[in-house]
């Protein structure tokens, strides 16, 4: 999925159905990427600090490090939005012209995807949220199937 496309064509393309869990969302973004996604918790980091999540390829593998919180559905909202990046195809703008003169020690790429991220109102940043919301109903659609399927079969 290197390409940008469309909300509902990419959740088409990693065929999860109306409702699936956080587990099976991941695992069908490592399948569609080919490649390991490790999700991080930053100790110490809340988003209060600023930062809130961030992905980046490292290593061969997909990364996201992700701020802590008292809400687990916060947290998880911290990685769907990053997910969505991934499922929508917005890669890291390669030309980007980010000085290393501050963050000498991160790669240029992560640095990229660092900077670029602070302003939330470009189409790209409402559109990762969107779809990010979207994510979040369908697993809370999954659970709330599997909690009456227990009530009425028990």
């Amino acid at each position: 999925m290197n390409s940008v496309v469309s909300a509902s064509a990419a959740l088409d393309q990693l065929a999860l159905g109306e409702t699936f869990t956080f587990d099976e969302l991941v695992g069908a973004v490592q399948r569609s990427r080919g490649r390991r996604l490790r999700i991080v918790e930053l100790v110490g980091v809340t988003g209060r600090d600023g930062l809130c999540a961030v992905w980046f390829e490292a290593g061969g593998d997909d990364v996201i490090l992700h701020a802590q919180s008292d809400s687990v559905l916060h947290e998880q909202q911290f990685v769907l939005h990053e997910l969505a990046h991934m499922i929508l195809g917005h890669e890291v703008d390669e030309d980007s012209d980010v000085p290393d003169i501050l963050l000498p020690d991160i790669p240029p790429e992560t640095r990229r995807r660092l900077l670029c991220r602070q302003d939330l109102n470009t189409v790209k940043e409402i559109q990762a949220e969107t779809l990010a919301d979207h994510l979040a109903a369908a697993i809370r659609g999954s659970t709330m199937h599997r909690s009456r399927y227990l009530e009425v079969f028990g």
